[in-house]
């Protein structure tokens, strides 16, 4: 994939509302990377996992936006610096899923599992993080249906998810140039 030229990447990272500790803190170390990286955060705005990667990600002075499922801009989690009410409820996963130029994912539920399907069908490479539990864990990064319109990719490490990223897009870094 090439790397778009007007912007720095985006990656929605989707996960868990209620992860274990081990989860929390491989997000909030995912969200740093990516800063680090030059690369957006875009997350569904609430608790667990997309609180932790928006914390890691503005700690290391990055940008993360939520896009909450309420009209209510004060739904969001703390760190996001911008946020995006869709008073859409779980429908607003589509629009998650479609933010990132990838989606990487972290355990999670039905509501994970379909942000995953949508990325899938919009072509979007999927990135899933091997043993943080949930639909992550279950998808054996096998093609989910016929339509081979994107990759599964498993990863065991912050420094597999990189390398992903730039065998997909080319060095990440700040300046997308």
């Amino acid at each position: 994939m090439k790397r778009p030229a007007h912007r720095p990447l985006q990656a929605a990272v989707i996960g868990d509302a209620s992860p274990p500790a081990e989860v929390v803190q491989a997000a909030e170390q995912l969200g740093r990377r990516l800063a680090r990286l030059g690369i957006t955060v875009i997350t569904g705005g609430l608790g667990g996992v997309m609180e932790a990667v928006s914390r890691g990600a503005r700690e290391a002075g990055g940008l993360a936006v939520g896009i909450v499922p309420s009209s209510r801009l004060e739904d969001a989690n703390a760190w996001c610096s911008v946020v995006v009410p869709t008073g859409l409820g779980h429908a607003r996963n589509v629009l998650t899923a479609l933010a990132g130029d990838f989606v990487i994912a972290l355990g999670g539920g039905a509501g994970t599992l379909s942000e995953i399907c949508f990325a899938w069908i919009h072509g979007r490479p999927i990135l899933l993080w091997e043993g943080s539990g949930g639909w992550t864990d279950r998808l054996q990064g096998t093609p989910l249906d016929s339509r081979a319109s994107s990759t599964v990719h498993r990863c065991r490490s912050l420094d597999e998810i990189e390398r992903v990223i730039q065998e997909l897009f080319g060095p990440a870094g700040r300046d997308p140039a």
